[in-house]
């Protein structure tokens, strides 16, 4: 078993395979996006692919695959494919806005994908629009049905985010009533590449569980699973489930079980820290997997106790959620 030094098991990783988006959420990237990342400083399918290998012969267990979004990356689906033949690999999942996603699912699904986070943050088609500023509200939507279709386990990710879609907290806890759908409330991170820092957060898991009791008061809480980010809950006679999660407040860092590596090849041990090991020129300098081992090890070994803790110890976030991974 993989752990750190406070005794947390580390058997996830999140890894962010392009900082490129189709979509312009304003908490994630500027509207005019960002300064991509060139081909070169990009890690590749085989150095990604090398490290997945080595990092799941340690102990991680399951692999995320994130962005920026994947799909707009070419020959995405031949690398789901290399990675869904690992050995030792129990989960293979993905997070996607959803709008290159419909034709794909059938794909998704014979590669062995059982679950996909679907980012999806307002049922209305013109929020959808003031939050994005792309009109893509019908692909998401369709790539939805897709994935239920088809069987898959969908979590619908929707950030909440005072003065743009608290109507829609509500109409998305509906979505359960006949939908064996997860749905679950993130708070807003300062994550949106430029330099946003907040003076309060308006929205905390305490303020958007209250407004679903408001609506909701026989919802009843469920055994959240080891790990887990999110405070689970269910409605009487609901299909689905509702989550609550506290990325600001980051109640849940005890239990953390998550390693992220960005896409140009720098790992994270924590959400909040500047970075602490460039795996990418690691690996291409030649290194051996023993000595990658050795230095991943060594990151392992002095990890953050938590969030506050990592954020304490850099400069002010100012990344985009694109550059660090979902």
């Amino acid at each position: 078993m993989l752990t750190d030094n406070h005794g947390r098991k580390i058997s996830y990783l999140r890894l962010a395979v392009t900082d490129r988006c189709n979509l312009r959420c304003f908490y994630c990237m500027p509207e005019d996006g960002l300064d991509w990342l060139s081909r070169e400083e990009l890690m590749t399918y085989e150095e990604m692919l090398r490290i997945c290998e080595l990092v799941v012969k340690m102990g991680v267990e399951k692999i995320r695959i994130t962005g920026g979004e994947p799909f707009v990356r070419k020959d995405m689906m031949l690398f789901l494919e290399a990675l869904s033949k690992i050995d030792g690999l129990n989960e293979l999942t993905i997070t996607t806005n959803g709008v290159l996603t419909a034709p794909l699912v059938p794909e998704l699904k014979r590669l062995g994908i059982k679950s996909v986070n679907l980012s999806l943050d307002t049922l209305d088609a013109n929020r959808f629009f003031a939050i994005t500023y792309r009109d893509e509200f019908g692909k998401v939507m369709q790539t939805l049905d897709e994935l239920l279709k088809h069987d898959m386990m969908v979590k619908i990710n929707a950030v909440v985010m005072d003065g743009k879609n608290i109507q829609d907290i509500i109409p998305l806890v509906q979505l359960t009533k006949d939908l064996p759908v997860s749905v679950r409330f993130i708070e807003e991170m300062p994550f949106n590449g430029e330099g946003h820092v907040y003076s309060g957060l308006k929205w905390d898991y305490h303020r958007i569980l209250h407004e679903i009791r408001e609506h909701f008061p026989s919802i009843q809480k469920l055994d959240d699973e080891p790990a887990s980010t999110s405070y689970n809950y269910r409605i009487p006679g609901h299909r689905g489930d509702v989550g609550v999660i506290a990325a600001y407040s980051r109640t849940f860092c005890g239990t953390c079980n998550r390693i992220r590596i960005t896409p140009d090849g720098v790992l994270k041990t924590c959400l909040y820290d500047n970075g602490v090991l460039n795996i990418r020129d690691l690996v291409r300098s030649g290194v051996s997997d023993g000595d990658l081992q050795i230095k991943l090890l060594g990151a392992f070994a002095n990890r953050s106790r938590d969030g506050r803790e990592a954020e304490q110890n850099r400069d002010p976030a100012h990344e985009s959620m694109a550059t660090i991974g979902g």
